[in-house]
């Protein structure tokens, strides 16, 4: 006699593995979107603080925008986003920029370089400024 238990077990084996791989996977959730308005501070090798807003559009992986800071506005030139990972290169007027950034939740760290600077840089993401109203 056939043992009718068998094709009822193995059938709630499937479904058990089947839900661990969906919890897995709600539990990374898919990778958030990097468009927004970030702001935050960033260093350079003097260890002076640098104020700059980030504005950043993704589309299909690939990062474009704006960078505002105390030193001037810049151009992202190219950029990228797989991951935690975001990688932006921007127009300095010399060299190319870059920044490598890691991404958690609505924060991103990481460092920057143009020529022979660079250092440390952490931003947030913060509500979009509004264009100013013409007279």
């Amino acid at each position: 006699m056939k043992n009718s238990r068998t094709p009822l077990a193995l059938l709630s084996l499937m479904l058990a593995l089947t839900c661990l791989g969906f919890a897995r996977q709600a539990k990374s959730g898919p990778a958030k979107a990097v468009t927004g308005h970030y702001e935050g501070t960033a260093k350079n090798k003097a260890d002076s603080v640098i104020t700059l807003s980030i504005d950043l559009t993704e589309k299909d992986g690939t990062v474009t925008g704006i960078i505002h800071s105390d030193h001037g506005d810049f151009t992202i030139t190219g950029g990228s986003h797989k991951g935690d990972a975001v990688n932006l290169e921007f127009e300095t007027g010399g060299p190319t920029g870059t920044i490598a950034m890691n991404m958690d939740a609505d924060k991103m760290t990481g460092t920057w370089t143009a020529g022979d600077d660079g250092g440390s840089l952490e931003v947030k993401r913060a509500a979009a400024q509004d264009a100013p109203k013409g007279k």
